[in-house]
């Protein structure tokens, strides 16, 4: 039996920095937002799916057309629902075939809305990633080289920490100032434990 834990944490808290470490100690890691992105562009049958809901020209040279994706879905709460209603099916099927295929004893699935795409449901426990807003603002306008107020309005859109906190197992604050590396062993020893 797999142990399966999730991370997960808003924009710019260093989730995938997090992972990574966790994947240079050895444990696979399933990046699930880059899977999805995978996905997206090779799965015949989610390109169907969203060429039936978009038309077929939302895809150019086999290629998504996400800003005219983002575009459409942005404030069309139903038409995000239908999208994800094809995408995150997918990703839960994909990931369960990469964990059949693993042979660790604990695998992470890395996921940037774990509890809003159901993803949560797939594993056992729960990491969130924590770092201070203005923290998080920084990291994402240099990585992405977008405006403060385009990462807050991001950030507003998400689950909030605190929400997300009610929901987790472990916590990793990457603020800086806290070493990661010991936050990072001890989670695996009480993972060990269960």
């Amino acid at each position: 039996m797999k142990l399966r834990i999730g991370i997960t944490g808003g924009i710019g808290s260093g989730k995938t920095t997090v992972s990574r470490v966790f994947e240079a100690l050895g444990f696979p890691v399933y990046y699930a937002d880059l899977e999805a992105k995978k996905i997206i562009e090779t799965d015949v049958q989610v390109i169907n799916a969203i060429s039936n809901l978009f038309g077929a020209d939302i895809y150019l040279s086999g290629k998504l057309d996400r800003k005219r994706l983002a575009s459409l879905v942005f404030n069309d709460s139903d038409l995000l629902n239908k999208i994800n209603g094809i995408v995150h099916p997918a990703v839960a099927i994909h990931f369960e075939n990469w964990v059949s295929k693993s042979t660790s004893a604990i695998v992470f699935k890395e996921a940037a809305i774990l509890f809003e795409s159901g993803a949560y449901k797939q594993v056992d426990k729960t990491i969130l990633v924590t770092a201070p807003l203005d923290l998080r603002v920084k990291r994402v306008t240099e990585r992405d080289g977008v405006l403060a107020e385009d990462v807050k309005r991001r950030i507003a859109n998400q689950m909030s920490e605190n929400e997300l906190l009610k929901l987790t197992n472990f916590t990793v604050v990457n603020d800086g100032n806290n070493l990661v590396l010991p936050q990072i062993l001890s989670i695996i020893e009480n993972l060990k434990k269960l």
